[in-house]
């Protein structure tokens, strides 16, 4: 087995980059969900693009984190792995979140209405920020959660005799293998929380059963080649399924809250998510397994990017939100700012050895 996979990696920044261009729709939704500065008209048909993304990517980021870390265990040990997952998810989310995540947190906290008194002392005015700077990063979270249970998860199940009998199963085993972890995403969908309080809502944002379930489906199931080659075979009749299920969950939450548990939970979104995951997957083994100097760059640099985007692309919307533009402008230039506004960022954060360290838990090396 290789230590690589270029499809994953490709993957991976791909999926960035729809992150970065989903929140400027998600900044301007009109459907309700919490945390976007608003719309433009009671309903706008812009929503769906939020509805064909927010179901499947950041699963899909799961289980290509649950296959990459087990090709990292195969040249860590334990102890390495637990170091490294620590250095690379915990600083961002701690030193990071104070001197990064405050900016975001002014922004969230603009768009909420809410006021620091004057009077309260500049660096507690600043940690009351941070505390609502979070954005992003809950995704950071929950793979450090996730990647230490898997050291031990991995004491009591042994991936390689996983793989090797995915390896002898045959291939009406493994259609039978993908349904039936489409039953179990579904039950664990069901832990969302209806009608939440505001730290149930965290536990619906974060959604540490489902997502779990996603990072070690990758672990053990989508790092193998077999499987690999699996969807790839199929690549065609995934996207055609991806796109049914899409058209039926985009018609049934159109102008809905596609993010509430009743739409999470439902059968529509589940089924897309799973379709599409696997349909993107299946894609990229087939026609995007390789490599060339800017996917190097983007494999590089998709995590920095995804780290810093949220107050770049929060900032831009609520710049261009009163600037009287028309409608469709305003998107153009955000989705634009968004790009290369992020870009710049990351690109100077990550040349002060300081903040590299303390924002993308990248040590510089000397």
């Amino acid at each position: 087995m290789k230590n690589r996979y270029y499809f994953l990696d490709n993957v991976r920044w791909v999926t960035v980059l729809l992150v970065l261009f989903y929140h400027v729709f998600y900044n301007f939704n009109a459907v309700g969900v919490f945390g976007g500065i608003g719309g433009f008209a009671d309903h706008q048909w812009q929503d769906t693009i939020c509805a064909l993304l927010n179901p499947w990517f950041m699963a899909l980021l799961f289980v290509v984190a649950g296959a990459s870390s087990r090709y990292a265990l195969r040249t860590r040990t334990p102890k390495e792995f637990r170091k490294e997952r620590t250095r690379k998810l915990l600083v961002p989310s701690t030193l990071g979140l104070l001197t990064y995540g405050g900016v975001l947190g002014l922004m969230n906290m603009h768009i909420a209405g809410a006021t620091i008194p004057e009077e309260v002392p500049l660096f507690f005015r600043w940690l009351i920020a941070v505390a609502s700077g979070t954005g992003p990063l809950w995704f950071l979270q929950d793979l450090l959660g996730f990647s230490l249970l898997l050291l031990l998860v991995s004491k009591v199940a042994d991936v390689e005799r996983v793989d090797e009998w995915l390896q002898r199963l045959p291939k009406w085993g493994l259609g039978v293998l993908m349904i039936g972890f489409l039953v179990v995403l579904w039950l664990a969908s069901q832990s969302q929380i209806d009608n939440p309080t505001a730290a149930q809502g965290l536990l619906n944002l974060y959604r540490p059963v489902f997502y779990f379930v996603a990072f070690l489906a990758g672990y053990f199931i989508f790092s193998s080649e077999r499987v690999h080659d699996y969807l790839a075979e199929r690549a065609g009749a995934l996207i055609v399924a991806a796109a049914v299920s899409a058209v039926g969950f985009c018609s049934e939450f159109y102008g809905k809250d596609y993010t509430s548990p009743e739409a999470v939970q439902g059968l529509w979104c589940n089924l897309f998510c799973w379709s599409a995951v696997l349909a993107v997957l299946g894609a990229f083994r087939r026609w995007a397994n390789g490599t060339s100097r800017f996917a190097g760059y983007m494999t590089r640099s998709s995590f920095g990017l995804y780290v810093v985007h949220m107050a770049v692309c929060t900032g831009s919307c609520l710049l261009l939100r009163s600037s009287g533009l028309p409608v469709w402008a305003i998107y153009l230039l955000a989705i634009a700012m968004t790009y290369v506004g992020s870009f710049a960022v990351y690109e100077l954060l990550r040349r002060v050895p300081i903040l590299n360290y303390c924002i993308f838990g990248i040590k510089n090396k000397k």
